[in-house]
């Protein structure tokens, strides 16, 4: 189908002109099938959207009650003696679903899930990970790195890793028939979740990303956790090629440290450095490829109309 720049005037004119277009895909891909599939991003910027998008629900507009929805990705190591706690820790992103989607729902969705990092114990991970070596390696070329596992681990907690928390996450979004609309943000540097910038696309299906320390340092530093020892070191995250996997893929963007990321992703190289370029290949090849930005994010798009035309992108001037 291509792709589409919608370009808005701020987060908030944003927010209501990607929540209207996410209302009506919802309609429509209700009115072909039984339930509509849902993937749904964490972040600032999906917040307004999902108010909106609740408060259409409530409203009557579609039947939340045949929805149902996957997210990117969780992170592991939060705090908690439990699952039942790192699940409902404030910095969860179970927490913040419900906090800013699943809570303002009069009627619930029929199924949400989220990756399931909450599962895995953070020490136990970075044990069996320093005693069987031989069973993973690292995939990336920068400071955040995917987790590799073999197909058949040794370590037997890894192996469950592998069949249940990453591969399970697949399978239940295969078994529902794969994802009708994904929402997604963009990090500073173009990644999408937890698919940090120089992890390969191949094979990123489901991941277990070691994150970068910077981006460690930053949860600190903006007040999410108390210490490094209280921050989580990993997580569970769809990977890009996932993400494209979707019928439709939206993507949010607003203020200046997104610029040069939207700009690269569309008008540059399709190049692991910027995962969201890989939304080019997914287009070309007949994917439903969506930006919604705010005016100051679209800025080195809209100073290139030509070139965008020239590549076959839509581009819409909303302001």
């Amino acid at each position: 189908m291509g792709a589409t720049v919608l370009v808005t005037r701020d987060f908030s004119h944003m927010s209501e002109v990607a929540a209207g277009l996410v209302v009506r895909k919802t309609i429509g891909i209700l009115k072909k099938k039984d339930e509509a599939v849902l993937g749904l991003a964490t972040g600032n910027s999906p917040t307004g959207l999902y108010k909106r998008f609740a408060k259409a629900a409530n409203e009557g507009l579609f039947d939340s009650g045949r929805v149902r929805s996957f997210n990117l990705d969780e992170y592991v190591g939060l705090p908690g003696d439990n699952i039942q706690q790192r699940v409902l820790n404030p910095e969860s992103y179970s927490y913040f679903m419900i906090q800013e989607l699943f809570s303002h729902l009069n009627k619930k969705f029929i199924e949400t899930r989220v990756p399931y990092g909450s599962l895995i114990d953070q020490n136990m991970l970075i044990r069996a990970l320093r005693e069987n070596k031989s069973d993973w390696v690292f995939k990336g070329t920068d400071a955040g790195k995917s987790i590799a596992l073999k197909a058949k681990p040794k370590s037997g907690y890894l192996a469950w890793i592998k069949k249940e928390i990453l591969d399970g996450y697949s399978r239940k979004i295969k078994a529902a028939g794969g994802i009708d609309l994904q929402v997604i943000g963009v990090g500073g540097r173009g990644h999408v979740a937890f698919h940090e910038s120089g992890i390969p696309f191949q094979g990123s299906s489901v991941m277990l990303v070691k994150l970068d320390d910077n981006t460690i340092a930053n949860a600190i530093a903006d007040g999410h956790f108390r210490k490094k020892s209280d921050s989580p070191q990993y997580a569970v995250s769809m990977g890009a090629k996932l993400v494209y996997q979707a019928k439709t893929v939206v993507l949010l963007a607003y203020g200046q440290r997104k610029t040069e990321s939207v700009t690269r992703s569309l008008l540059g190289d399709v190049t692991p450095e910027i995962p969201i370029s890989y939304g080019q290949q997914y287009a070309s090849e007949g994917g439903e490829l969506i930006y919604v930005l705010d005016r100051v994010a679209a800025e080195g798009l809209l100073v290139n109309p030509k070139e965008l035309k020239a590549r076959g992108i839509v581009l819409k001037n909303m302001v």
